[in-house]
């Protein structure tokens, strides 16, 4: 057996899904649709005369895929990591796995490769069209062999992150939270490191170097230049790359010895080792909320007095609102208590980005409203993905905890569930709403944006926040995998968004027109849309979600370059119209269809 019989399990099954099939091909279809894409946009400003066209060329494309390629693994790998080991701990198959006599090795590192397999495979589906492009010249075997080392050190180091944290942490959402979280600390803490805001130089190294030898950027950038020059200072490890090597197979192994360690003293949870069932922790669960609910409506004569209610009435209860699903989101910890953790390393990000935004307004480096927006989008990019982890958990922790099947034999209505999920997703999440906003509202105080372009940027901001709550809880309701239901919610963010600003990064790179560069990316657009529709369309056709799968990556594209052009209002209306579109369609079927999509009337089909 290879590494126990967790991962044994998954090397056997894995090949009778078809979306292992599907993922490698579809990975490997982008990657090539991207070289068309480039090649387009190559050919339709330029002339192609020599080989040293073409070499220049391929060295560019080689660049740009080996970037999005690590970033895309980047992420996945910790959020699929992680997502396994919660799915385990919130379905209680966790507790079975540690009654069984597999080893902690076998659970931890079984379980952390079973998560990562599907990568893997990605991973060497990608290497064929790599090879391709050393066929276009500027490209050495070398160059792919360490863009694939680096990239295959990454997901080994992210997943560890993910698995550890998760088995740490007790909720779902703490633990996507804090994975995304601590990705985004690290990348930014070293691109600090590499622009010199702590010095130039560390101990005879330069702090470019450094970068590159601790952050996964700075690294794979490094390995996809034809040279790599060679530090003495290093030693024995020769070049930044090589110590980034070393340095992201070390954290691996290390955060796996520490999750092998303590697996079994950080689970079970401490509450369900003291075995601690207090009529207060029944009350603030999923159940007594529930109860409750039952029980005041049974006293206003809207449903009969059950027995469980009859004996909850035995203990001191809490007053419940009218909708207890929104009283159990804002009045209890739902979350956990050390969601706190969570808020404090978003606050920290966000003091280092109005920190480093102060700096640019006082030395006059922000003189425009396109240099101050460069400067939020990575803030606004990591408050839209923490909303939208925050919503999709929000029902798939129902789902693993069983807890669905309670507000499915209730009175409560579907505006109630999933308003009241809404309104809790936006109260748990308030600081990753209010301050990013604030410090929009600030920097028009102080003059980098006009009034226009201050409402213009905090109502699309507001649009935006909506349409990725509402995506969360759609892929919530509609799958109940969490691990697919936050894949999928956290992908279709990031294909909208990262997706679409690399297009642009693309037609910088290898044309700078933007007016004339549209047509090459209309294939890309379109196939694009047909994923967001299969995706979210799929297990509920729907006539305005097709539209809207559509209408938002050419809306994103467009939005985006009529920004870049100083077309303010243009931008805005386009994606006013196509994420407004995108969130009504995803909301109606969400209450009107609720039955259907929940399984409350299909359950014994």
């Amino acid at each position: 057996m290879l590494i126990g019989p967790v991962f044994t399990r998954e090397f056997a099954i894995a090949p009778r899904r078809v979306r292992v099939y599907f993922t490698r091909a579809a990975h490997a279809a982008v990657l090539l649709l991207i070289c068309w894409t480039a090649w387009l946009l190559l050919t339709g400003t330029q002339r192609v005369r020599d080989v040293g066209d073409l070499a220049r060329f391929g060295t560019t494309l080689f660049q740009v895929l080996a970037a999005l390629q690590l970033v895309l693994l980047l992420f996945l790998s910790a959020i699929l990591a992680a997502g396994a080991v919660a799915q385990e701990k919130d379905r209680k198959t966790l507790v079975l796995l540690l009654l069984t006599r597999l080893t902690n090795s076998e659970l931890v590192l079984g379980r952390l490769l079973a998560s990562l397999l599907n990568l893997l495979v990605m991973l060497a589906a990608a290497l064929p069209v790599f090879m391709l492009t050393a066929l276009l010249g500027g490209i050495s075997h070398a160059q792919i062999a360490r863009v694939f080392a680096v990239t295959l050190a990454t997901v080994l180091a992210c997943g560890s992150l993910g698995s550890t944290l998760a088995l740490w942490r007790e909720k779902t959402f703490q633990t996507v939270a804090l994975t995304i979280l601590v990705l985004v600390l690290w990348l930014a803490a070293w691109s600090m490191v590499d622009l010199g805001v702590f010095g130039d130089e560390w101990l005879g190294v330069s702090s470019r170097h450094w970068a590159t030898g601790f952050s996964p950027w700075h690294a794979i950038l490094a390995a996809s230049r034809p040279i790599v020059p060679t530090v003495p200072a290093l030693g024995f490890l020769g070049t930044p790359v090589h110590w980034f090597l070393a340095v992201a197979m070390a954290f691996a192994v290390t955060l796996s010895g520490v999750a092998v360690a303590r697996v079994r003293v950080w689970n079970p949870s401490a509450e369900l080792r003291e075995g601690r069932r207090e009529p207060e922790a029944r009350r603030e669960s999923a159940a007594g909320v529930f109860l409750a609910a039952g029980r005041k409506r049974s006293e206003t004569g809207a449903a009969p007095v059950t027995q469980a209610a009859a004996h909850a009435d035995r203990h001191k209860t809490r007053a419940v609102w009218d909708n207890p699903v929104i009283w159990r989101e804002v009045r209890t910890w739902a979350y956990g208590r050390r969601m706190l953790i969570v808020k404090l390393i978003y606050l920290v990000l966000f003091a280092v980005a109005a920190a480093g935004l102060h700096r640019m307004v006082a030395l006059q480096h922000a003189a425009s409203t396109t240099e101050a927006a460069a400067a939020l989008i990575l803030l606004l990019l990591l408050s839209l993905v923490l909303v939208n982890a925050q919503a999709v958990t929000s029902l798939t922790t129902e789902h693993d905890g069983r807890s669905l099947d309670l507000l499915l034999v209730t009175d409560l209505t579907p505006k109630e569930i999933v308003f009241g999920k809404l309104g809790g997703v936006f109260y748990n999440a308030k600081e990753m709403v209010v301050l990013p906003a604030l410090l929009c509202v600030w920097l028009g105080w102080q003059g980098i944006f006009g009034l226009e372009d201050l409402f213009l940027l905090v109502g699309g901001l507001a649009i935006l926040y909506g349409f990725v709550a509402m995506l969360g809880i759609h892929a919530g309701m509609h799958y109940s995998n969490s691990r697919y239901a936050i894949a999928t919610s956290l992908g279709t963010v990031f294909f909208l968004f990262v997706g679409v600003a690399a297009c642009i990064w693309m037609m910088i790179v290898f044309s700078g027109s933007f007016h004339a560069q549209f047509m090459p990316f209309f294939v890309l657009m379109v196939a694009g849309g047909t994923g967001l529709y299969l995706v979210l369309g799929a297990r509920n056709p729907s006539t305005a979600i097709g539209i809207a799968s559509f209408a938002c990556p050419f809306a994103t594209f467009y939005a985006i370059t009529s920004y870049l052009l100083g077309s303010h209002i243009a931008a805005f209306l386009a994606m006013a119209f196509a994420y407004g579109l995108a969130t009504v369609a995803l909301l109606i079927p969400a209450i009107d269809e609720f039955d259907v999509a929940t399984g409350r009337t299909t359950a014994e089909l």
